[in-house]
Formats: structure tokens, C-alpha cells, sequence
């Protein structure tokens, strides 16, 4: 049964709640671009697809408009996949569980994926309605935009003929957004030997945290579990001899993570748990307004690896309280613009090796050249390694945008002020796109969504309606 089927409109709601019902998580994105084509086909519109699931479909400028500029659409197919701790979903095999609480579109024990489903569907919603004015469009859908704009980076953009692109992943309404930070994925993997260890097993755990979009939630002073984690191990390994045996946060390195887990072998069980409960009550006290249902949690554990020897586990512990996290310069040109910064969102531990993958963010390539290079050398130290991956330029401001002041006047006109203009401290397949296609006049905008990235992501049923409306206009008037 249909639970968004009386929204409007109907269309965009029809698409978002059908794509829903496909996994589409980073990496599991064939389903959804095979869905996307079958769209097309059924339609007879022309498309491709590639080999990395990114798929162009084409809709042919409406009477009036055949000789306009073409307009890109631009949105991305994948979704972070986030679960609360009591769901069972399985989310690789399993379609969302959409449901509605007043003006908001969530779904139940899930993040939502309407970052970036919305974009998807509105582009969908407009190709599949003959009654809508507007130039050629070519309507491109991304893969893997979450784990490093992966699809983007492979795709072949050389066929596309839009030179004016309306991307539509920004999650704050009224906001037109003209520049981004550009950042990449290092991976950091510090090798360990083990070790017997005579002691007492447990694990201690670091959860309760809001958690976050690690791009633009990262000036919010929130948290993050993995870093508090290493805290505690500090506090422990002061108090009695201590060896760790494994410790995991996080599942994607663009979220702030929001749990994190140790399992350590400590000589004495007491000052272990009385250094946790006094550091728990300093957590409290830090972060009383960012996170206040911190908690940190030390239960028995059964031991079932060797732990890690007195140096693995010193160099392993250094690594997560020494290593850089957060933010590290804020912009001196735009006011409270997060220049560079960088987050701990992946942390697992093999047999031999403890690895940390970080998301870098700058909009200042140097900067963001200035990070790799310490992490790099902070690895070094301590007889470690970094990868880097998915490195992406920044999108730059362009001064002379004609989209930015069509959309500037149309967005003047239907909500009686001014948007605001805004550069973000995150990622944006805007720069992929501008790298690739010279002269490329770019905006990003969306609806309101809250908390996205986290299963308490919420779309707003009004803000979508206004920029569906918006939307429309800008494309009409793009004669």
C-alpha cells in the first residue's frame, strides 16, 4: 500500500516512494540505475548508462524552447544506509519503511535517503510530464556519491551538452549554493602484533551521540564516538595495565559516528571502571549541549583474540587520541564557513593491523595537501601507512553566473526575498562536473531535510512542494 501516494505533487512523491522501495546504498546501485533506464525505456527517451551505473536520460526542449540552453539536471543515486540500534533491517536487500509525522517524510528505524532520492525523483517528475515547459534537459544520476563521488569521477561527461547545471543535493531551502569544498578519503593502517595477556575482559563503549553529516554538521561541536573512545582507553591504560584487542566506530567516513566499541584485557577490573565512570562524567559535562546522552559503558566481555602487545596497543591508542579530527581553519573571506577540516568516520581492527579512514574537507587546496601530509607523517611515527582515495576538487566561485541570477530573480519573486548565496563545507559533484565540462555555470539547491545521514533523516513535505514549484519556474524561464 501507497503511503505517499495522496502527496503533493504527485509525481515527484510517486518516484521517491517507488526508488524507496529499491536498495540503493553506496556500492548496491545497479537496481536502482536498471530502474532509472527502465523509466526511459518506457518512455522512449533517449539514455545510457555506464559502466558504473551512472545513467543520462534526455528530455527534448518543449515547443518554444528549441533553441534554449540545455539545463542539466543533476542528482545521485546512492544513499547512506544508517540504522538505529534496534532495527533489524537489512539493508542491502530490504526497501525503506516510509512513513509521515505531520509536515515531514521519514522512515521508520532508517535513514530516509532523500539525500539524494529527491533529486531523482523531481528530475523523473518533470521528464515524465509533457505539460511542463523547459529546454533540452539532460537529467544525469551519479553513483557512489557518498563514499567519494565515485560515479561522478568515472563518468564520461564528453556527450553532454548542458553547460548551466542545476544541481539538486542541498538540504536547506532558500539557500543557492555556488561553491564547495573539495576533499578526498585517507586511510590510515597501522600494523600490530599481539600478544597473552593475563587480565580481565571487557568492553567499554562510547554511545548516546547526535552524530552527523561530517561536511556540514562538523561546525555543530558535536562529538565524535571514536575520538571519545580512544579518551577513555587513555584513562584506562593510566589508571591499570591495559591491552586493547579491538575497537570499531562508524560506518561511513562522511558521518560523524554516533557508537563506538573497545574490547580491552585490563590487570584491574576496578580502576578500569572507575576511570570510565569519572570520564564519562567529564563527557557530560563537555558536551552537555551538543550531546547530552553521552554515556560510556564497561560490561564483561568474553576474550576470544589475543590482544594486542604492550607497543601495538600504546601506538594504537596514540593514533586515536593524537591523530587530528575535526575542524582545523575557518574561512577569513566568508563568515562562519568552515575552510578545512577533517573527520574520523571509519574505525575497525583486524588481526594485524588497526585502520582509520578519515573524510579531508577544504576549500583551499593546499590545505587540504597540508592534512594528507600529516596524517602521513604522524603515521610514519608511529610505523603506520596512508591511502588516499576519492580525491575531488573544490568547486569555485564563479562571478559572472547567469543561472545564479535567473534563479537569484525567480526565487525573489515567489518568496518576496532575497536566497541566500552560500559556499558549503562539503562535498559537491558540482566540481567533478566543472572540471570536466569548461564554462560550466553551476547552483545547488534542495528542500529542508533535518538530520540527514542519521535514521532521524526527515524530508519536508511543504519545502518540497515550494521547490518543486521553484524549480519549474526557473526552467521556464530558461528560454
Amino acid at each position: 500500500m501507497s503511503v505517499l501516494d495522496h502527496l503533493e505533487p504527485r509525481g515527484v512523491f510517486r518516484f521517491f516512494e517507488e526508488l524507496c522501495a529499491i536498495p540503493h546504498g553506496s556500492t548496491h546501485t545497479k537496481a536502482i540505475s536498471d530502474w532509472c533506464v527502465a523509466f526511459a525505456e518506457a518512455r522512449g527517451l533517449e539514455h545510457w548508462q555506464d559502466a558504473a551505473n551512472n545513467v543520462v536520460i534526455i528530455g527534448k526542449a518543449t515547443p518554444g524552447y528549441e533553441n534554449a540552453e540545455t539545463i542539466i539536471l543533476q542528482g545521485h543515486l546512492d544513499m547512506v544506509c544508517e540504522k538505529a540500534a534496534d532495527c533489524e533491517k537489512d539493508m542491502t536487500r530490504e526497501g525503506l519503511d516510509l512513513a509521515i509525522d505531520g509536515d515531514y517524510v521519514y522512515a521508520k528505524g532508517t535513514t530516509l535517503g532523500g539525500d539524494d532520492g529527491i533529486a531523482v525523483a523531481m528530475a523523473l517528475a518533470i521528464l515524465d510530464d509533457a505539460s511542463i515547459p523547459h529546454p533540452r534537459i539532460e537529467a544525469v544520476f551519479t553513483t557512489d556519491e557518498e563514499i567519494g563521488m565515485v560515479g561522478a569521477e568515472a563518468m564520461d561527461m564528453s556527450p553532454l551538452k548542458g553547460r548551466k547545471l542545476l544541481n539538486i543535493d542541498s538540504e536547506v531551502e532558500g539557500i543557492l549554493t555556488v561553491s564547495c569544498a573539495g576533499g578526498n578519503t585517507s586511510l590510515c593502517t597501522l600494523p600490530v602484533s599481539r600478544a597473552a595477556f593475563t587480565g580481565t575482559a571487557l568492553s567499554v563503549t562510547v554511545d548516546g551521540l547526535r552524530g552527523g553529516h561530517s561536511g556540514v554538521e562538523i561546525d555543530k561541536g558535536r562529538a565524535n564516538a571514536s575520538v571519545l573512545c580512544g579518551r577513555v582507553l587513555w584513562e584506562i591504560g593510566r589508571k591499570t595495565d591495559m591491552r586493547l584487542v579491538s575497537v570499531a566506530g562508524g560506518l561511513k567516513d562522511n558521518a560523524i559516528p554516533a557508537a563506538a566499541t573497545a574490547q580491552v584485557v585490563v590487570a584491574d577490573e576496578q580502576a578500569a571502571r572507575a576511570a570510565a565512570s569519572d570520564l564519562e562524567k567529564a563527557l557530560q559535562n563537555e558536551f552537555r549541549v551538543t550531546d547530552p546522552a553521552v554515556r560510556v559503558t564497561v560490561q564483561a566481555a568474553k576474550n576470544t583474540e589475543t590482544p594486542m602487545d604492550e607497543d601495538s596497543t600504546a601506538r594504537a591508542v596514540c593514533v586515536l587520541t593524537c591523530m587530528p579530527n575535526g575542524i582545523q581553519t575557518m574561512s577569513a573571506d566568508i563568515a562562519g564557513l568552515v575552510q578545512t577540516s577533517l573527520n574520523l568516520g571509519v574505525l575497525n581492527t583486524r588481526s594485524d593491523c588497526l585502520q582509520a579512514s578519515f573524510c579531508v574537507r577544504s576549500s583551499v587546496a593546499t590545505e587540504k595537501e597540508m592534512l594528507k601530509n600529516r596524517l602521513v607523517c604522524l603515521m610514519e611515527q608511529l610505523g603506520g601507512t596512508v591511502t588516499f582515495a576519492g580525491d575531488y576538487p573544490a568547486w569555485e566561485y564563479k562571478a559572472d553566473s547567469a543561472l545564479r541570477e535567473l534563479m537569484t530573480a525567480v526565487f525573489r519573486e515567489q518568496y518576496g526575498r532575497d536566497p541566500k548565496i552560500e559556499a558549503i563545507h562539503a562535498g559537491l559533484e558540482c566540481g567533478l562536473f566543472s572540471g570536466k565540462l569548461p564554462g560550466l555555470d553551476c547552483v545547488s539547491i534542495g528542500p529542508d531535510m533535518h538530520d540527514i545521514h542519521t535514521p532521524r533523516e526527515r524530508l519536508s513535505i511543504a519545502s518540497t512542494q515550494r521547490v518543486w514549484k521553484y524549480v519549474l519556474e526557473v526552467l521556464k524561464r530558461s528560454k
